[in-house]
């Protein structure tokens, strides 16, 4: 199997895997308690064996003590003994004539010990013996003696190795087993993930305007599925933003460069007075100082999208900042022959100088789109841990279809911002959105009323829990 293939299946891989691991320990369990099971088993038997056998000679030997039955009692155990090789007698006395089996000092001293059963290793035997010891009271002729018969445990021993190589040879088989039966499964199961792979792969730009099947698949899948398609939505609408936003750019920076270019070819082609040069330079100057407007508000929107924070915040009224503003744009209000009522304060942690270019944007929206003699409303409100400054102008309604896209950039409505005037050049709103998002808030935007409504929300001192210089 090539890396490649490895790693298209790795996810298969890695179930079987486990799959494997959880067969492991199961039959680990199972085979260790099987196996304890049988050797509690197997070591009963020896001694039931012994139990049994002494239970038959048991009234045998207490019931005759002379010399001549005990040769009778001597026969007999050596028929027994050679019927079963396993089994072995002896008969430790103090009297020589009642002894049997040849003990010798070792198991003298082994008859000396507790009755019962005990197990005994013998020197010519590599299996231990399993010996019951009893003690026989003295009767007629014969003294007390102690009587042992052992069971050689071999057949035992062998059979619980017996016993253990079949279960670990089964454990093994079984999770070998297990483990291809898994990747088999693993594989049928991963099939319409892997379908869904091989559809998510023909998706790339400019062509996004395909989206992942959800019908006929597992819940799982049509979560991930449908979280896909809603990630491909959004990249698909930042994606056309984008070339937007480029052929806006290239279009706003075009302009005053072909003026630039064209003023200053037409100034060369012939001599011309200082006068005329001097009028050549300053409409030069007035396009160089648009493109220097562009691109420190396009670098400042670029700095806002990486995540950039308003940092240096002061408690301030936010009605002592619009009076401020409105003193700056003093001509301007004079020149369009609008004014502006103010109603409301708020207090609110604000970074001052971001905050009045974002007031700076909004009025002068508001002021392009006022006609001489009306007013435009500023209102400043405090809703539930958070304020709000809304500018309101007099005009025609904007088309709820274009609301949520006016603070876009370079987004233009032919009813709301018919032209680049005022300085911004179509990055005025958006630049207010960016400062409001700067300072933790949100923007929002109505046309109802007769009125177009443009304004942000910003997080109280509470709510923000930042430190701020009074």
């Amino acid at each position: 199997m090539s890396w490649k293939t490895v790693r298209a299946n790795s996810l298969a891989l890695r179930l079987s895997l486990l799959f494997t691991l959880v067969a492991l320990a199961v039959f680990v369990l199972i085979g260790s308690a099987l196996y304890r099971q049988v050797d509690r088993s197997l070591d009963l038997l020896p001694a039931a064996e012994l139990d049994a056998r002494f239970s038959v000679l048991e009234s045998t030997l207490n019931r005759f003590g002379t010399l001549e039955h005990w040769a009778k009692i001597h026969n007999k155990l050596n028929l027994l003994a050679e019927e079963d090789r396993r089994i072995r007698f002896w008969v430790v006395s103090d009297d020589p004539r009642f002894e049997y089996g040849h003990p010798n000092e070792q198991l003298r001293r082994f008859a000396q010990g507790p009755e019962g059963m005990r197990d005994l290793r013998l020197a010519d035997n590599p299996y231990p013996f399993k010996i019951l010891v009893s003690q026989l009271p003295a009767l007629g002729e014969r003294p007390a003696v102690r009587f042992m018969i052992g069971i050689d445990t071999q057949t035992f021993w062998q059979a619980q190795h017996s016993l253990l190589v079949a279960i670990v040879g089964l454990a093994v088989l079984g999770v070998l087993l297990a483990s291809l039966l898994a990747y088999w499964v693993a594989r049928i199961g991963l099939r319409p993930l892997l379908a869904l792979s091989a559809e998510a792969q023909a998706l790339a730009p400019p062509r996004l305007d395909g989206r992942l099947r959800t019908q006929d698949l597992p819940p799982e899948l049509a979560q991930f599925a449908e979280a896909f398609n809603a990630a491909l939505d959004r990249v698909s609408q930042a994606y056309s933003r984008l070339e937007a936003f480029n052929a806006d750019v290239a279009h706003e920076l075009r302009s005053p460069l072909t003026n630039l270019i064209g003023q200053t070819q037409v100034a060369l082609t012939r001599g011309r007075s200082a006068e005329h040069y001097f009028e050549v330079l300053q409409s030069n100057l007035e396009e160089l100082e648009r493109l220097r407007s562009i691109i420190n508000d396009m670098l400042f929107l670029a700095s806002a999208d990486q995540g950039s924070k308003a940092t240096a915040l002061t408690q301030a009224s936010l009605a002592e900042e619009v009076a401020t503003t409105l003193d700056y744009l003093d001509y301007i209000l004079e020149d369009a022959r609008v004014s502006v009522e103010v109603s409301g304060d708020a207090q609110a942690p604000i970074e001052k100088a971001q905050l009045r270019r974002a007031l700076i944007n909004l009025l002068n929206n508001a002021v392009q789109h006022t006609a001489p003699g009306q007013v435009i409303q500023v209102r400043i409100d405090v809703e539930q841990e958070r304020v709000s400054i809304a500018v309101s102008n007099p005009g025609p309604a904007i088309d709820e279809a274009h609301l949520p896209l006016l603070f876009e950039r370079f987004y233009r409505v032919d009813a709301a911002r018919s032209n680049s005037g005022g300085g911004n050049h179509g990055l005025g709103l958006a630049i207010v959105k960016a400062i409001a998002l700067m300072h933790g808030g949100s923007v929002f935007v109505r046309s109802e009323g007769g009125a177009n409504t443009f304004g942000i929300n910003l997080p109280s001192a509470q709510l923000r829990g930042f430190r701020v210089k009074v």
